[in-house]
């Protein structure tokens, strides 16, 4: 009789459960993809690493440049993307975003690498030109891109408050001043005349 008692009343218990579940629908979430430029993570982590870029680049040029436009140059441009990285910082911080510390991503790591091998000298001057020339027209599509169709306001607005800096900052790279490497003579040939 035991049994039979235990039996049923497992079988009115199981009964009871199926005819009370509810359906529970949980939540669709979408992976967000942290290399999507137009995506907070995204955005962050690529305006952060191009930033320590032009940072890290500058210092190096300070280091190992003679040319005063050259230093004057990195001068700026250090203060000016610690400035743009406080902004960001303090947009994303605005908006309840923690943003990443920023960290050099593989091919702006792989650009000061090069920068490095450069020397010293005019050789790295024009290394060093052309290094912010290209950094400077990523770093610009980067923050059109994101003022455009990035997906937090407060970072939007400072993506594009941040475009006239960069845009000064690539004229500026683009006509600075930098020697060609002098290449000796090759000496005159003995025997010929002129």
């Amino acid at each position: 009789m035991t049994k039979l008692a235990i039996l049923l009343g497992g079988a009115v218990l199981v009964a009871a459960c199926s005819t009370n579940r509810q359906e529970v629908s949980m939540p669709v979430v979408t992976a967000m993809d942290p290399n999507d430029p137009l995506t907070a993570p995204g955005f962050l982590a690529q305006a952060g690493s191009g930033s320590m870029f032009e940072i890290q680049s500058s210092q190096l040029a300070l280091q190992v440049s003679q040319n005063q436009a050259v230093r004057n140059f990195a001068n700026l441009i250090i203060a000016d993307h610690q400035r743009l990285m406080q902004a960001a910082a303090a947009a994303a911080a605005s908006a309840g975003i923690t943003p990443p510390p920023p960290v050099l991503l593989p091919p702006h790591q792989a650009a000061l690498e090069q920068l490095r091998a450069a020397g010293a000298g005019p050789a790295f001057d024009i290394a060093f030109r052309q290094a912010q020339i290209d950094a400077h027209q990523q770093a610009l599509t980067l923050m059109q891109n994101y003022a455009t169709s990035g997906d937090v306001p407060a970072l939007r607005a400072a993506a594009s408050q941040s475009i006239p800096t960069l845009q000064m900052h690539l004229q500026q790279a683009q006509v600075l001043p930098v020697a060609a490497p002098a290449f000796p003579a090759p000496p005159p040939n003995q025997g010929e005349r002129g």
